[in-house]
């Protein structure tokens, strides 16, 4: 690679590297820097490192990179771009190197010349990563020799920065340890975040290739997409059926920004929009979205009314017609980017609007045109989107009305708590009325409330709101959680703090719950995303041991722990004297008098159902986290859609390694 600037000539050295200030506080509070200390802000470590190298290939100067989970508990990143400077700053006195590393706020991002676009903006990252390793190791190929330096705890060993040999063509290889006494959790990096990392980031930089290995395992993958961003739709409309083949991509130059977008439709009822800008992910969308959106809803009405696909005395599509079933990639490339704090959620740059506007309107009011038969389906789609929209709103009128919280016309089957605070309130939605029975029986009336349901209720992967507000048991769930629907959707209205899937350890109960965790998903996500649903875990085993007064009762819940439980017990037998009749049941053997397998809620009685799955101070609770919400998407789409072949692949690649007696959802 040159070591020339492609766009105006402009060298890359020392001079690139702007100073701002020095290192001090990162060890001391590591969560202003990584967000926390745990799973996350230790992955992050790598993020911080790769970004630097997928800014290189941004800008043109690398082709590859490759991330490597050493089998010593490192990580290793290396690229093939120019090579961070190695020559000594005017302003430290170090070589550049040592001065990126170890100074915080050093970087080549600050207007110095050193990047035009960046991912990067604060020059905290590698520097940071750094101060919260035991151990770096950096090298660098530049100018034909190997420059090397190693750090501790974020400061320079004795031995310096050093050649340590000849080197052909250019490069930077990153090794780091993170510092168990900061990551006090874990410092074992998840090999799948990794690769799922590497994977968006090659759909997000084309041409470039990112390799992923794992020394620990031996997994090895490579990502390389000569389709950018058209390819990443193609991915996450896997399983879906597709309007049109076709995907359309629009790249330009606006003034110093690219605006690329690529989109197609499915046949689904919602919408996919990944809004990024310099590879960062802008979950909460800004002013990129705005343009596009904006854009969007304009070509789609010009070109219905244009070709009378729109009756006169009709009024145009609103948004949410015209986003049903979308999926679209928004990439812009800018050279400030402004981001609504350090976590990037954001992106608040006025002008982009304008020019994600300009390009979307100009190019997709082409593709329309050049595709007729494709614009037909997708304001079809848009049309029926918009007379379900019409018929939904109908149908929340009539049952859901203000007040929920206070406790009006809350549902005739809902056992409510008397609590009103509601910090401390549960409600457990319970699969069947003989469960729903004990747990009513068995409550703190105070602060549980139980909300039983009637079968399977429907499977809303497959059914517009009109569709769902007409069945009974997702009404009666949504007035009892007091959130409204739709667009009347507040968070703010929940009455709960904790909502509970109470079913059956068994196929049906793991089906029902896969039925509400899927209406939750894909109506109520925030319900999910800010905390508040839950899994209770009943248990499978009650082992009894003693009759009469004497009578007690060890729960179970799950195969593994039976067995476990079963052994200590006949270790304990063995070794205070008593001898075990090898021919009798396991749990005999163990001293047990009996033993239960629950096949059900409904067997239990309410003493039996507090005791193990109700008391805060006994019970199992899984929470559920939405961690990766492509990933959750694509499986969604795979589980409770219409692709059977799909779904069968799926259970059959999975089914030799599944215990039902064992699943921790």
């Amino acid at each position: 690679m040159s070591e020339k600037q492609k766009s105006d000539g402009q060298s890359y050295d020392s001079s690139q590297i702007q100073v701002l200030e020095g290192l001090e506080h990162v060890r001391l509070r590591p969560g202003m820097y990584i967000g926390s200390t745990g799973f996350d802000g230790l992955h992050h470590l790598i993020k911080e490192i790769a970004d630097n190298s997928v800014d290189e290939a941004i800008a043109g100067f690398a082709n590859q990179i490759k991330i490597t989970l050493l089998a010593d508990g490192g990580v290793r990143v290396d690229d093939n771009g120019r090579g961070i400077p190695v020559d000594i700053h005017p302003k430290t006195g170090k070589s550049a190197l040592e001065t990126v590393l170890t100074v915080l706020n050093a970087g080549g991002k600050f207007g110095g010349g050193g990047y035009k676009v960046s991912s990067g903006l604060h020059g905290v990252g590698s520097s940071v990563v750094n101060a919260l390793s035991t151990r770096m190791i950096a090298e660098v190929r530049k100018n034909g020799k190997l420059h090397h330096v190693e750090f501790e705890l974020g400061k320079t060993t004795p031995e310096g920065f050093n050649v340590i040999g000849q080197a052909d063509g250019t490069g930077t290889s990153i090794t780091f340890y993170p510092d168990p006494t900061i990551f006090k959790e874990t410092t074992t990096f998840d090999y799948e975040w990794v690769s799922n990392y590497a994977r968006h980031q090659a759909y997000l930089t084309k041409g470039i290739l990112i390799s992923v290995a794992d020394e620990r395992s031996g997994k090895r993958e490579s990502f390389y997409f000569e389709g950018g961003i058209r390819s990443y739709v193609r991915r996450l409309n896997e399983g879906k059926e597709v309007v049109s083949d076709d995907i359309f991509y629009v790249e330009k130059l606006m003034e110093d920004t690219m605006v690329e977008v690529a989109l197609q439709y499915n046949d689904t009822y919602s919408e996919t929009i990944k809004p990024f800008a310099n590879n960062v992910l802008t979950p909460e969308g800004g002013m990129h979205v705005v343009g596009f959106r904006t854009a969007l809803n304009r070509v789609i009405n010009d070109y219905a009314r244009k070709n009378n696909l729109l009756k006169e005395k009709e009024p145009n599509l609103t948004g949410d017609d015209i986003k049903e079933g979308l999926t679209a990639v928004v990439l812009v490339k800018l050279p400030d980017p402004q981001f609504e704090g350090q976590t990037k959620n954001k992106l608040g740059n006025p002008e982009v609007r304008s020019y994600v506007d300009k390009v979307t309107t100009e190019y997709f009011g082409y593709y329309l045109e050049e595709n007729p038969a494709v614009a037909k389906k997708i304001i079809n789609k848009a049309t029926l989107a918009a007379r379900a929209r019409k018929a939904a709103r109908a149908a929340r009128d009539n049952v859901i009305r203000k007040g929920a919280f206070e406790g009006l016309n809350l549902p005739s089957k809902l056992a409510d708590c008397s609590s009103r605070n509601r910090e401390d309130c549960e409600l457990f939605i319970v699969e069947g009325n003989s469960a729903a029975g004990s747990a009513k029986e068995g409550r703190n009336p105070q602060i549980q409330a139980i909300l039983p349901l009637r079968g399977k209720v429907l499977n809303t992967e497959r059914a517009r709101l009109d569709k769902m507000l007409a069945n009974q048991e997702l009404v009666s769930l949504i007035k009892g959680l007091g959130v409204g629907i739709g667009d009347q959707f507040n968070l703010d209205g929940l009455r709960y703090d904790k909502i509970i899937f109470m079913t059956d350890a068994d196929v049906d109960g793991l089906h029902i719950a896969t039925l509400l965790m899927t209406f939750f998903f894909r109506y109520m996500p925030e319900v999910i995303k800010t905390g508040h649903v839950y899994l209770a875990k009943p248990p499978l085993f009650g082992l009894t041991k003693g009759t009469g007064s004497n009578r007690k009762i060890d729960y179970v819940y799950d195969e593994i722990a039976l067995e476990k439980k079963l052994q200590e017990k006949i270790k304990e037998r063995q070794e205070a004297g008593t001898k075990i009749d090898p021919s009798q049941e396991r749990f005999k053997q163990a001293g047990y008098t009996a033993q239960n397998r629950f096949k059900g809620l409904g067997e239990m009685d309410a003493k039996q159902l507090w005791e193990t799955t109700m008391d805060p101070e006994n019970r199992i609770l899984v929470q559920v986290h939405i961690d990766d919400a492509e990933k959750a998407d694509a499986v969604f789409t795979k589980l409770m859609g219409d692709q059977v072949l799909l779904r069968k692949n799926f259970i059959q690649s999975g089914a030799a390694n599944v215990n039902l007696d064992d699943l921790d959802f």
